[in-house]
């Protein structure tokens, strides 16, 4: 894992080697082993590199990475799980290594393949291929999204890096917040791939190459996505429940034990639910010691603690287990967090990601996560809300809207009138837009959230912008496979994926993911939707299938999710900071939000009117970044060592 970087230029000026540093230099927590500079021999392209070391810890696996005779240099973010067999084909054909690293079958691989190349990687990363002879730039993000890459085209240049900070040390660029993109943020808690908080800055997206040419014509080819099935169609393969179980395994299994290739110490993340339990019940089979494992918990929230269950599957699977417990002074992360996210993010469990990265930094550098099995399995109690709702006559609907409305106030948003109450206020809506309000932050209310002069300059606000990208691919899908597609492309790609990339390397560890394998992927798409989600029962094959390694007490237990009590807290101890932000005459967000609206919302948040803790908590990010902004904008020191050419 590691931060990349780079410059081109269209207009014949040259790349400043300084310039390529300064972005280099704002990413070290991604690479704090080594770093690494790359200008062509014309000064047209320049490349930057920061290395946490995972595999081949040499020297000469260092980045920028170069062919034979250097006319290709790759920088690349990430692990390649499928190195080894491609090293052997391309031994074959004659090309010469210098390393063990996965980096350098890019290299070879391209000489063979050109952008094609990437066709064949099986791995997450982000990769930027300078080939000097034609003077092309390939830039290339993995299927799933977990490795970030954004770039910015101005026409005379493309600058490109891991992270948006890369460009806050380059005062040439005039980084500006984009205001189109704010009403996006608060309606999801992110703004919507390929779009950004930045104008002029978006992200490759994933599953996708991109190549840019001298003249800086650029084109992109989609090289893969998730299908699944046209509700119609006939079965891919032999879906006999003993078969499906017996390929889900072997699946898993090597999913996981590709994903223990490592030079340095690794672990994982252990939260006592169905999917990490598995992850962690493969490492302990394939492993010859004790797996070590790492959970978080809250004091005095037992609604969001979960220790006591990731204690029960150490003590299964006999691993050698940390724990730490999150209090309300952990807040004080919150400009660390905005820092490492490039802008507000309005998941709070941002929070406990990064102490418990933190905490596991201090003992291994590479960690197995479960990310992607609610995904995969519908593991999500509200895909079977959006299915029940489905099912639920439209006059039905509407009396349990009205109904609902008549309950009194959960006392969280956890709480079970809470859930009654956001399930039938969206039930009678169309299913796209049922599945965005139930996971929205402002939607009903978007519109008076804004400031009058920002609500009239991105009018009409579009509430389903973040399906346009896919929309087509849904026609002919089950609701369950839509529902799918959806939150694979939107949640798990914008939030989940993000959080887990900014948490783990603003400590310099890298998180691997293994239900996100390709294979199992592409496999588990293609299951009968009765095998993943009926009656109430989530992810039902995945469970059937790992029995022996899921304790009873793991598979009884409903799905808590890794949130945070901010809702207990803004009437507590961070009510104050809460008051002190928000309330404040001199608050900066009253440029973009209304004031008089957000102080509502603190209203009946201290009143116990409704839990607001989630929005809230946007608010608050936004505005500690409006405060931090000014601030990233400034020059940095870099170093000038630059490699070869």
């Amino acid at each position: 894992m590691c931060g990349l970087c780079g410059e081109v230029r269209f207009d014949g000026g040259p790349v400043e080697a300084a310039a390529v540093a300064s972005m280099r230099d704002q990413m070290p927590h991604r690479g704090p082993d080594a770093s690494g500079l790359y200008v062509s021999p014309a000064a047209s392209a320049g490349l930057g590199f920061r290395r946490l070391k995972i595999v081949d810890l040499s020297d000469v696996a260092n980045q920028p990475m170069p062919n034979e005779d250097g006319s290709v240099q790759v920088v690349f973010n990430g692990e390649i799980y499928n190195f080894q067999g491609l090293r052997q084909e391309l031994l074959g054909r004659g090309h010469q290594f210098r390393s063990r690293s996965d980096t350098e079958v890019i290299v070879h691989l391209y000489d063979e393949y050109g952008p094609q190349c990437i066709d064949r990687l099986d791995g997450m990363f982000a990769i930027a291929i300078w080939d000097d002879r034609r003077q092309r730039l390939v830039l290339a993000r993995d299927r799933a999204g977990k490795k970030p890459l954004f770039y910015l085209n101005n026409g005379s240049r493309i600058v490109f890096a891991s992270e948006m900070k890369a460009f806050f040390g380059r005062r040439d660029l005039n980084l500006s917040i984009d205001p189109q993109a704010i009403p996006y943020y608060f309606i999801y808690g992110y703004v919507p791939c390929p779009q950004t908080f930045y104008r002029g800055v978006r992200q490759v997206e994933p599953g996708t190459v991109m190549t840019i040419e001298r003249d800086g014509t650029m084109s992109s080819r989609v090289y893969w996505s998730l299908d699944y099935p046209e509700e119609k169609s006939a079965p891919r393969e032999n879906h006999e429940r003993a078969a499906v179980k017996a390929k889900l395994r072997t699946l898993m299994t090597n999913a996981v034990e590709r994903r223990l290739i490592s030079d340095v110490p690794l672990g994982a993340f252990l939260s006592g639910g169905v999917d990490s339990t598995i992850v962690v019940g493969l490492m302990s089979q394939l492993l010859d010691r004790p797996v070590k494992t790492f959970s978080i918990g809250f004091k005095d929230s037992p609604g969001y603690d979960e220790t006591s269950y990731a204690r029960l599957v150490a003590e299964r699977f006999k691993t050698d287990h940390t724990e730490f417990i999150v209090e309300p002074d952990a807040f004080d992360l919150i400009d660390k967090l905005v820092w490492h996210h490039d802008g507000p993010f309005g998941d709070s469990s941002a929070v406990p990601t990064y102490l418990v990265s933190q905490l596991t930094r201090q003992h291994v550098t590479v960690v197995l996560t479960g990310d992607g099995g609610d995904e995969l399995f519908a593991g999500y109690l509200r895909f079977y809300a959006a299915l029940t709702a489905e099912r639920t006559p439209q006059a039905l609907r509407g009396v349990l809207k009205a109904v609902s409305h008549a309950l009194p106030v959960g006392g969280s948003a956890r709480h079970v009138l809470s859930r009654i109450q956001r399930f039938a206020t969206a039930a009678s809506l169309p299913l796209e837009e049922r599945i965005t309000r139930w996971s929205s932050l402002f939607y009903d209310d978007i519109e008076q959230l804004l400031a009058p002069e920002l609500l009239q300059s991105v009018t009409p606000i579009d509430k389903l912008r973040y399906l346009r990208r896919f929309q087509g691919s849904l026609n002919g899908r089950s609701t369950l496979s839509q529902i799918l597609a959806i939150n694979f492309n939107t949640y798990l790609l914008d939030d989940l994926l993000i959080k887990t990339d900014r948490c783990t390397m603003a400590n310099s560890l890298e998180a691997r993911a293994p239900f996100l394998d390709t294979a199992l992927m592409e496999y588990v798409a293609g299951l009968p939707d009765s095998m993943k989600l009926a009656r109430g029962r989530t992810k039902i094959i995945l469970r059937e299938t790992f029995d022996d390694l899921i304790p009873a007490e793991i598979q009884r237990r409903g799905k808590m999710g890794f949130g945070i009590p901010f809702g207990q807290w803004f009437r507590g101890a961070l009510r104050d900071v809460l008051h002190d932000h928000l309330l404040s005459p001199q608050a900066r967000y009253r440029a973009y939000l209304s004031s008089s609206y957000v102080h509502r919302l603190v209203k009946r948040h201290d009143e116990g009117a409704a839990d607001l803790g989630l929005p809230l908590w946007s608010v608050l990010s936004f505005e500690i970044w409006l405060r931090s902004f000014p601030r990233w904008v400034i020059e940095q020191p870099v170093e000038t060592a630059v490699a070869p050419a």
